[in-house]
């Protein structure tokens, strides 16, 4: 699992660190590892032209440590100073003595790398890039490589957010632990590949985000035992679809079909269209509660403007997740009053209308928003994105890892959703279910798009959701 603190956990840590060891150490192993990173990079040292662009403090002296190591390697090192007076005078001296050198024409020798080294801001810095920055980095070239120190100088590390301009890096190499930031966009689309250097921070249990891998994934995977029969693994009940949009339905069923259910009931006008393609299907005209027994409801995808079902839905005594049609209904005092875990499942635009707020406020601030719709709704909050978040009551925030911008497609959060509600049917948790359905999602869509990438369907997603189980169990 890569888990991310936030600047206040990580700067304690390196304060408890550095008080038992010799004095410049800490600095030395960000530096080293730095170092070997940009070395590979390159892939040959010797005769490679690097440039650091040098900011006051820690994060410029790491660059420039990490630069004499370059050059003692017989790599060619010119550190741009973009505060010459503040400089890191012990990383300087070192990369003098090593035969680097100070520029005297910056934008000609960021032209000239092979590589650029983005040491301009730490981990502390807010704001965009100041001007004379930004304007250094249109000077390098497309075919040079720009590695990040510790984060892209002019993004949050804390948040993820971007004000102003800030790098674009090819690769990030982080220190003692990965910070929020790198893992949410905007700011992760800036960061590239990410590295992380262990430094020998102790660091506290609780994050403040993680990022599931395989193994936790795998892991929390329902499987049938034995004895299982179809309502041991759990029924999933699925409210969807209208005359307007019978297709929401079926893309919601596919999705709870390959969820791991052992049965999915359908109440909604589109039984025709899902029985044609799903005929497994258990449909019932309504209302929900005269359906039979679930263990677990999902309520939205096309639903129109029938308000009715959600109020039946939502006083089911079972975990209930809400998806598009269904969050234009919902009250704080509804959900709160629920006894089952709720998950609410917006993207950006269905999320501003829930805070009441705009929709670049959502994108720009994705942490914060998820955090305060958790909080407002007393709900398990997923929200779907670039970066899809998952957020409880408290905790950290789950950030999911997998996933293609081709999946912004029509009808591919129905699949979401059918595919979540059914992990809630096998007894998955909110915040466990919405986490591993995204991740699966994200699987199947790479799958669907192929390793070049291509258009996909929302069904193709569908179709691929076995074969994504298949690679986690794999």
């Amino acid at each position: 699992m890569r888990t991310a603190y936030s600047v206040e956990s990580v700067r304690a840590a390196e304060r408890e660190l550095m008080a038992r060891l010799p004095e410049g150490a800490l600095m030395q192993r960000a530096a080293a590892g730095l170092a070997v990173a940009c070395g590979e990079l390159l892939g040959r040292v010797y005769g490679s032209r690097v440039t650091l662009l040098v900011g006051s403090g820690d994060n410029g002296g790491d660059a420039l440590y990490a630069g004499a190591r370059l050059a003692r390697r017989g790599a060619g090192v010119v550190a741009v100073l973009l505060s010459p007076e503040r400089a890191h005078q012990g990383g300087l001296a070192a990369l003098r003595a090593a035969g680097g050198r100070v520029s005297g024409d910056a934008r000609r020798d960021v032209a000239w790398a092979d590589l650029v080294v983005d040491g301009i801001v730490g981990i502390g810095g807010k704001g965009g890039l100041r001007p004379a920055a930004a304007q250094l980095l249109g000077a390098v070239r497309e075919s040079a490589m720009v590695v990040a120190v510790d984060l892209p100088s002019g993004v949050d590390a804390d948040s993820g957010e971007v004000a102003g301009d800030a790098v674009y890096a090819d690769a990030t190499v982080t220190f003692g632990a990965y910070k929020p930031g790198l893992l949410i966009d905007p700011a992760r689309e800036r960061a590239g590949a990410l590295r992380l250097v262990d430094i020998g921070l102790e660091l506290p249990r609780d994050a403040e985000a993680e990022a599931l891998q395989h193994a936790e994934v795998a892991e929390l995977l329902p499987r049938p035992a034995a004895e299982s029969d179809k309502y041991r693994r759990g029924v999933v009940g699925v409210v969807a679809g209208s005359a307007r949009y019978p297709g929401a339905a079926v893309l919601a069923v596919a999705g709870a079909l390959r969820g791991g259910a052992g049965a999915v009931r359908y109440v909604g006008p589109a039984a025709d269209a899902v029985l044609a393609r799903f005929p497994e299907t258990l449909v019932h005209a309504g209302p929900p509660d005269k359906a039979g027994r679930v263990q677990s409801w999902v309520i939205g995808p096309g639903m129109g403007d029938e308000s009715a079902a959600l109020e039946e839905v939502l006083a089911a005594d079972v975990p209930v997740l809400v998806d598009a049609d269904g969050l234009r209904f919902l009250t704080p005092e509804r959900v709160r009053g629920r006894t089952a875990g709720t998950l609410l499942t917006p993207h950006a635009g269905e999320a501003a209308a829930l805070l009441g707020r705009a929709r670049e406020d959502i994108e720009t601030a994705r942490l914060k928003s998820v955090r305060e719709l958790a909080g407002h709704y007393g709900a398990t909050v997923l929200l779907k994105g670039s970066t899809t978040l998952v957020a409880g009551a408290a905790g950290p925030v789950r950030v999911n890892p997998t996933g293609t911008s081709w999946l912004a497609t029509a009808g591919s959060g129905d699949v979401l959703s059918g595919l979540t509600g059914s992990l809630l049917a096998a007894g998955l948790p909110p915040l466990d279910a919405a986490s591993v359905g995204a991740y699966l999602h994200g699987l199947a869509a790479r799958r669907a798009a192929g390793p070049r990438g291509a258009p996909i369907l929302a069904t193709e997603v569908a179709d691929c959701l076995g074969e994504a189980w298949r690679d986690v169990l794999d």
